[in-house]
Parts: C-alpha cells; structure tokens; sequence
C-alpha cells in the first residue's frame, strides 16, 4: 500500500484561514506555499467550493502527486514548480494577489518513504536529502567534505544536538577509510558514537543529525524569513497568513517575524524619530500557537511537535520588519 502524508493541523487550518465572511469575497484566492501531495489544498477545496489554490513545490516528483490528486478540481486549482521564495520574490504576474497564504514547514511521508533520497535512516539510500536534487550540495557532499569543527557546529546549530562533537569526530574517521554515501552507514555512524543511554531515548540518536543535514542542504532557515516577508507582502489587505513549523529554530523565525508585524514601531531605540509609519501592518491572529490533539497525534505521531501561528493583514510590511528579524537572530 502506497503511504499518503497526513496533513497535520488540518482543522485547525481550515478554521483560521477560513475565506468565509469581511472582508473576503465570494471567491477567493489561496497560495498553498507548500504543497506536497495536496492534503492541505485538497481539504480547503472541498469544504470551500468558490475557493480556488495555486500550490507550490520545489518537488517535481511530489508535485506530479499531487497534480493526480487534485485533478478532480480541475480549474480551481493549479501548480508553480519551484522554491517558494522565488515565487514570493518575483510574484506571477498573472496571478491575483492572494487572500490566504499557508505555509507547512514539515516535510511529507513521500520524502521520508518514496524518494529514496536518504531523508530516513531507516532506509538504506543514497545519501542526499535534496527536495531539487538538480540544485546544490547533497547530504553526501557535506558529511564527506566538511571539515570536523564546521560539521559538529552544523550538526548541533541545526539538529540542537548535545552529541555534536563525538558525532562529527566518528564521521569523520569513517570516512578517512570510505566515503559515507547511504543514509543507513550515517546512521550507524551517528549510533555508535553516542552514549549506550542515549541509544535508548525516545527517538532514534541519528534523527538530530538527519534533521541537520536536512535543513542545511536545503537552506531551510536561510530563506525563510525573506520569505515570509515577500509573502505577507503580496497578500491582499485583511487576508491572512498561516505558517505551521515543526522544530523550534524555524518557530522562533516565525514567531518574531510575526511580533514583529503586530508591532506599532520598529525603528532602532536610538533613532530621533518614527520613520516607520507608527502602524500595525498585522493583528495577530494567535497569541499563543495552535498545537495538535490529543486525538490527532494518537493516528498521526509526527503532528506531536506541530505549530500553527496566523496573522491577519492590515498594511504592507516595510523593509524595518525584517531587518528587526535578523537584528534579533543575531
């Protein structure tokens, strides 16, 4: 049996980013900035019928899944292949500005399971980890040719890895003999450089490291934040914006981007005066973020460490909120 991703927060999403009522009109339009296999866009599809989505994936493979799954919808829905922060950054002009924007940080069961891609340790695959894997540095190419430093550095920034050390030292004196190439050989790695207790915590030990080496090749805290800020951007005045994260480094973005929006002024302390308008370019929809049921992570388990947080638009966004972000990143 083929497996399908589960869409995590599903009626949490179709609740807060509801197009029904002030100000949106009779038929809106959503970016589903992170398509995968459609689950999300295939739930507002149907529970709204005048809603209409363009999904984007940097995925070919995935999005051809979807585009099977959502062909039921036909003109309602329709598909941008590539990075979302290029389609933040140069906005289709043939596109309207949109009413709801979504973005889901996870990553799907396709990758995990069908890619073969190495995104598991518990296949044996290539090592790459690339969503485009016509584009960059695989997963292969950094554990083999980063240096010991610069790899446990990686390892703990990205994975919040206590073990980064003694992880980067064994991976390095593997591949003094062999190049590491497949996602199973790290993983044995990263097991036997760890303490015996550590082998029997809750998750496996590789998944840290796994979870690095993800979010490295793909640069997923790089262009997050310029992304999050071209996309409130292009959305319409009184839409709103969704952004579901799974880890805590890519929620704190979110998190004080969105402070940050809800602000009245976010000039420097020492500035003689308010060059920034002095206005609100956002409600915050969510003071505090929506997390999964208890019901929904017995029946789907990687929704346990689910955020969602949702702003509402009220103005465009000047360039001070996201240079207030990376002040603060700092």
């Amino acid at each position: 049996m083929t497996p399908v991703h589960t869409p995590v927060l599903l009626a949490e999403c179709l609740e807060e980013l509801s197009p029904v009522g002030e100000p949106f009109e009779e038929k809106a339009f959503m970016i589903d900035s992170t398509l995968g296999e459609g689950g999300h866009s295939e739930a507002f599809l149907k529970k709204y019928p005048a809603l209409k989505i363009c999904g984007v994936d940097a995925d070919k493979a995935i999005q051809a899944r979807a585009r099977e799954r959502l062909s039921v919808f036909g003109d309602r829905m329709s598909f941008y292949n590539g990075w979302f922060n290029d389609f933040y950054s140069s906005y289709p002009q043939d596109l309207p500005r949109p009413n709801l924007i979504l973005f889901d940080l996870g990553i799907s069961i396709f990758h995990y399971e069908l890619s073969g891609r190495g995104f598991s340790f518990r296949n044996d695959e290539p090592l790459d980890m690339r969503l485009d894997s016509s584009k960059g540095k695989s997963a292969a190419d950094i554990v083999n040719a980063f240096g010991e430093r610069d790899l446990a550095d990686l390892i703990y920034l990205y994975g919040e890895e206590k073990y980064s050390r003694r992880i980067a030292s064994a991976i390095v004196q593997s591949r003094s003999s062999a190049k590491i190439e497949s996602s199973a050989a790290l993983a044995e790695i990263v097991y036997k450089a760890v303490p015996d207790h550590y082998r029997r915590g809750k998750i496996h030990p590789a998944t840290r490291t796994f979870q690095a080496l993800r979010i490295a090749v793909n640069d997923e805290l790089g262009h997050l934040p310029r992304a999050l800020f071209d996309a409130f951007n292009v959305l319409q005045a009184g839409g709103k914006m969704g952004v579901i994260t799974f880890h805590s480094l890519e929620d704190r973005i979110v998190k004080n981007f969105f402070r940050n929006l809800g602000k009245e002024c976010v000039c420097p302390p020492n500035a003689p005066k308010c060059v920034c308008g002095g206005k609100a370019p956002a409600e915050i929809l969510t003071r505090k973020p929506l997390g999964p049921s208890d019901e929904e992570i017995k029946v789907n388990s990687p929704s346990r460490s689910a955020k969602l947080r949702v702003v509402r638009k009220i103005m465009d966004a000047n360039q001070m909120r996201l240079l207030g972000l990376e002040a603060e990143r700092k």
